[in-house]
C-alpha cells in the first residue's frame, strides 16, 4: 500500500475500495477523492512512480459504456471538484469543474436566463463525464455538441503534467485540439479537471409538436420538416417493434413567443392531422433502461438514411429513438435476445450504417454482453489515434481497455 500511504502524506483523501467501487465487476486497489487540479496532478504521478493503472469517475453514470476497462488499480473520483469557477453572463461563458454535475450546473446558469444547450440524457452526468463520452441529445441539431461548445479545458496527463488549452490559456500541447482531442476521449488521454463552454440564452418560448406518421410517409415528411424555413431546434423519432409500422415524430420549436406561434401553425400543417401540441419527455431519455441493465446502441447514419436505418432496425426488433436531424439514433435490444443472434443483427446494421456513411456501436449493456461482443465496430483511423494514445499516455495506464481497440 505504498501509493495509498504516499497520497496521504500529500493530504489527498484516498481510502480501501469497498464493495460498490467495482469497475466491470473488479474492485480497485484504492479510491483516491482529490480536491483540486493540483491535488489531480498529484495523485497520477504518484500513480505513475507506482506504475498503477486508473480509471476515472465523477457521479459513474456511464461506467457500463464501451468496453469493459481491464484491471485498475486507482479509481480517481472526481465528485469533490463540483464548483462553477466562473461565469461571465456577458460574454456567454461559463467555466466549472469536472465533477460538478450537469443538472446543477444548469441551474445557477438559469439565474441569468442562460444555460448550456446540452440535454442531459443520463441524469446525474457531471461536466467531466459530458465531455469524456460525449452523448448528444435533440439539441444537437440547433447548438451542436460537446464538441462545439467546448471552448477551454484543463486536464492533467498521465504522468502529473497539467495542461491547459482554449479560452483560458496557460499551456498548451503544441499541434494538439486539446478540447476536441479530449472529446469523446474517454478519458483515455487525461483527467479533466475544469472546462469552459460557450452558453445560450434560455429562450422565451419552447414548443413540442408531435405526429404519429405511417413509415411509407415518413421519408418525405422528414424532409419537408427539415427542408423547411421553420428552424426546428430538434426533430425526433421513436420507431417501437409494437407500433404497427408507424413512427413518432417530434419537432421542437423555440425562440420568441411571438415567433413560435406563426411557426407552430405552420409546422402543425406539415405534420398534416395527425399534429398536435404537447411535452412529450421520450425524445430526451434514451429508449433502453441505463446502468447495464440493457443492451443500448447508437446508430449514424446520413440524415437522408434516417428513415430506411430506423425501420431496419425495427424490423430486427430494436426499439429505435433519436434525432432524425442530426442522423444520430439509438436502439434499445430486448433483454431476453440472444447474443449470437445479436451478433448477426450487428453485423446486419454495420453493414447498412456504413453504405450510409455512418456506424453501429455498443453503447451501454450488462458485463457479459459488452464483454462478449463487438463494441465499437470499423473504426477508421485507428492508427491514428493510437498514436495519440502513445503521446499522451505512453505507459497505456489511463483507462485501459475501455476504448477503441483497446486503447
Amino acid at each position: 500500500m505504498a501509493l495509498f500511504d504516499a497520497l496521504r502524506e500529500q493530504d489527498i483523501d484516498a481510502r480501501a475500495a469497498v464493495p460498490g467501487d467495482e469497475l466491470d465487476g473488479a474492485l480497485p486497489r484504492l479510491i483516491a477523492r482529490p480536491g483540486d487540479t493540483a491535488e489531480v496532478s498529484t495523485a497520477l504521478r504518484l500513480a505513475a512512480a507506482e506504475e498503477a493503472t486508473v480509471a476515472v469517475r465523477g457521479h459513474g453514470t456511464k461506467q457500463t459504456w464501451g468496453k469493459p476497462a481491464a484491471g485498475v488499480d486507482v479509481l480517481i473520483d472526481l465528485s469533490r471538484l463540483d464548483r462553477l469557477v466562473e461565469h461571465q453572463p456577458g460574454d456567454l461563458i461559463a467555466t466549472a469543474q469536472a465533477g460538478m454535475p450537469l443538472a446543477q450546473l444548469q441551474e445557477a446558469l438559469a439565474s441569468s436566463s442562460q444555460r448550456l444547450a446540452l440535454d442531459e440524457m443520463v441524469p446525474g452526468t457531471t461536466v467531466g463525464g459530458l465531455i469524456a463520452t460525449n452523448p448528444s441529445g435533440p439539441r444537437r441539431l440547433h447548438a451542436g455538441t460537446v464538441r462545439d461548445l467546448l471552448i477551454g479545458l484543463t486536464l492533467v496527463r498521465a504522468d502529473g503534467t497539467v495542461a491547459r488549452a482554449g479560452g483560458k490559456v496557460v499551456k498548451n500541447v503544441a499541434g494538439y485540439d486539446l478540447c476536441k482531442l479530449m472529446t469523446g476521449s474517454w478519458g483515455t488521454l487525461g483527467v479533466i479537471t475544469e472546462a469552459t463552454f460557450r452558453l445560450h440564452p434560455i429562450p422565451a418560448t419552447t414548443r413540442w409538436m408531435t405526429a404519429t406518421v405511417h413509415d411509407q410517409d415518413l421519408p418525405d415528411l422528414l424532409k419537408q420538416v427539415m427542408h423547411s424555413q421553420l428552424a426546428p431546434s430538434a426533430v425526433e423519432i421513436d420507431a417501437d417493434p409494437a407500433t404497427n409500422g408507424h413512427t413518432q415524430v417530434a419537432v421542437l420549436l423555440e425562440g420568441t413567443t411571438e415567433g413560435v406561434a406563426p411557426r407552430s401553425d405552420q409546422m402543425a400543417s406539415l405534420l398534416a392531422h395527425g399534429a398536435q401540441e404537447d411535452d412529450p419527455t421520450w425524445p430526451l431519455h434514451y429508449p433502453f433502461e441505463q446502468g447495464g441493465t440493457q443492451i443500448g446502441l447508437k446508430l449514424t447514419c446520413q440524415i437522408s438514411a434516417v428513415a430506411q436505418m430506423a425501420r431496419q432496425a425495427r424490423d430486427l426488433g430494436l426499439h429505435v429513438r433519436g434525432s432524425a436531424g442530426t442522423g444520430v439514433l439509438y436502439a434499445a435490444v430486448s433483454p431476453d435476445a440472444n447474443l449470437d443472434r445479436l451478433a448477426s443483427d450487428l453485423q446486419t446494421l454495420r453493414t447498412a450504417a456504413a453504405e450510409a456513411g455512418g456506424s453501429v456501436t455498443v453503447m451501454d449493456g450488462p458485463l457479459d454482453a459488452r464483454a462478449a461482443l463487438d463494441v465499437w465496430g470499423p473504426i477508421g483511423g485507428l492508427q491514428l489515434m493510437q498514436r495519440i494514445k502513445d503521446e499522451f499516455d505512453p505507459d497505456r495506464r489511463l483507462m485501459p481497455g475501455r476504448f477503441v481497440g483497446g486503447i
